[in-house]
């Protein structure tokens, strides 16, 4: 058995155009058990067999309704025991932002949380997303207390604090970085929810998007949006948090936790 096992989550962009710039090459390469994308942008119909039933993968897919639009996957080396993609909400389960994945005593949630922006890039959309925030944790919460440890991945839209983004000052009427939108990260880690990646790494500079203008990801000019949360059962089998700066494709990279394989099996809640 391997000592450690790596859990990624990455926004794509589009599947298939992260494909055009290496995706199905990387996802062999990444080392990964369990690797989560967010904002597929395409029905399993659309898809390539060889991203749809990759090799030595299983895969999961939830599409949204509207072509085009949002839509989350889940590769992983093993099946999972059960996948669960619904929230029991019609308004959030058209959009097809949610995977539940258990393997074992491990609860793996892939989340691509909504952006807070209207139609008119007038936060008409923020009142939606903490609507959705609460229903995806009143679920994971239930699971918590049912003995699951739980990882929650993906693109939550939100910076956390001003070290999780390059331009505080510029932002704060921004969705993403809106009072109302932190502190409901705030009331997550209240919650007992740990930020796997502050965890380990207090400094900023660390970001996961960067827009596609004027070169901001040479210069480093970034949000830090996406994140591998855990809950306390599952944060003690944490042995790493990441990001991996350096994988191109998309306009966000790869994050992920390593974790020790006990995770998935009986033990000390």
């Amino acid at each position: 058995m391997l000592a450690t096992e790596r859990i990624l989550s990455w926004n794509v962009n589009g599947l298939r155009a992260c494909d055009r710039k290496g995706f199905r090459r990387w996802l062999d390469r990444s080392g990964a058990s369990v690797v989560g994308i967010q904002e597929l942008r395409a029905g399993t119909e659309q898809l390539p067999r060889r991203l749809v039933a990759p090799k030595g993968w299983h895969a999961e897919f939830s599409s949204a309704r509207r072509p085009g639009y949002s839509g989350v996957g889940l590769y992983a080396r093993r099946k999972p025991d059960a996948v669960d993609t619904a929230l029991g909400q019609r308004a959030f389960d058209d959009e097809g932002r949610v995977q539940l994945a258990r393997f074992g005593r491990l609860m793996v949630a892939n989340v691509y949380f909504p952006n807070g922006n209207g139609k008119d890039r007038d936060n008409g959309r923020v009142a939606f997303k903490l609507r959705f925030t609460k229903a995806v944790f009143a679920r994971l919460e239930s699971l918590r207390r049912a003995g699951h440890r739980v990882l929650v991945m993906g693109d939550f839209n939100t910076a956390h604090r001003e070290v999780d983004l390059a331009r505080p000052k510029d932002n704060q009427k921004t969705s993403g970085f809106l009072p109302v939108e932190r502190a409901a990260f705030d009331a997550l880690l209240g919650a007992g929810w740990v930020d796997t990646f502050r965890h380990r790494e207090p400094a900023a500079g660390h970001y996961s998007w960067w827009s596609q203008r004027g070169d901001c990801r040479a210069r480093n000019v970034g949000w830090r949006i996406d994140y591998v949360l855990a809950s306390p059962a599952a944060m003690r089998f944490v042995q790493d948090a990441f990001i991996l700066r350096r994988v191109q494709g998309s306009d966000h990279c790869p994050v992920g936790v390593d974790v020790d394989p006990a995770i998935y099996g009986a033990g000390t809640r």
